[in-house]
């Protein structure tokens, strides 16, 4: 009966410790994974940012509006023709009116020869005014025709801005060359000199603002000197 009794209580024992494991490790291994995951996703989370920070930095590209911009250009030709009209100081004889024609040639992008001519009427003289009657020259005598030839040399090529949105081509030049005067019935030779600024509106149109001075030699008031005649021009000139 003893043997029996211990058998019970012996089985008894084993069923309750038995139910006590079963019931303690399905808790367990619902609480273990539960950990792990906690885990897994603070690893990937590293594992993102160190990605993150491996990778290069993103380029931004500019989007520029491009807008299309018109050169001007010199047409291929290298003559230029056309006239100017301004005001001249004979020396002796005031200050006057004076119109006349240009020719040029381009020989290269810096040197080019031109030719002019022009026409003034000389005023009186300050003796003349103040004398009253007394006249030195004839009206014919006091026409003064010039012609020179002379050498250029475009030495400060530049751009005139007129707003925002129109551009002329432009350049300085100077001038020296060798010419002849009629004046007071005789026929001087002549050496030019002066400079230029030619602006191109088009490609084939130039307007230049010119100033020269003509110098030569005379006895016309009965001493013989060098004469300054200045003169100061605005002209137009087309390219063929």
């Amino acid at each position: 009966m003893e043997t029996r009794i211990r058998v019970l209580l012996l089985a008894l024992l084993v069923t309750t410790s038995s139910g006590c494991a079963s019931l303690h490790w399905p808790f367990h291994r619902h609480r273990q994974p539960t950990a792990a995951g906690t885990e897994t996703a603070a690893d990937a989370a590293a594992a993102s940012a160190a990605e993150a920070a491996a990778l290069p930095p993103t380029v931004i590209e500019p989007q520029v509006e491009r807008r299309k911009i018109k050169v001007p250009k010199i047409k291929s030709q290298n003559i230029e023709l056309g006239g100017y009209y301004g005001e001249i100081s004979i020396e002796d004889f005031t200050s006057v009116p004076v119109s006349g024609l240009r020719f040029a040639y381009h020989v290269t992008e810096d040197f080019f020869f031109q030719a002019d001519t022009g026409r003034a009427t000389g005023g009186k003289t300050s003796f003349e005014t103040l004398s009253g009657n007394v006249t030195l020259l004839t009206n014919a005598e006091r026409q003064f025709t010039f012609y020179n030839l002379s050498l250029g040399y475009n030495f400060l090529p530049g751009e005139v801005f007129l707003g925002r949105n129109f551009v002329m081509t432009s350049g300085l030049y100077l001038l020296g060359g060798i010419g002849g005067v009629k004046f007071a019935g005789n026929q001087n030779f002549t050496v030019n000199f002066g400079a230029g600024f030619r602006v191109l509106p088009t490609d084939w149109l130039a307007i230049h603002i010119e100033a020269q001075d003509l110098v030569y030699k005379s006895d016309l008031l009965g001493v013989t000197r060098l004469k300054n005649n200045l003169t100061a021009t605005l002209g137009a000139t087309v390219f063929f």
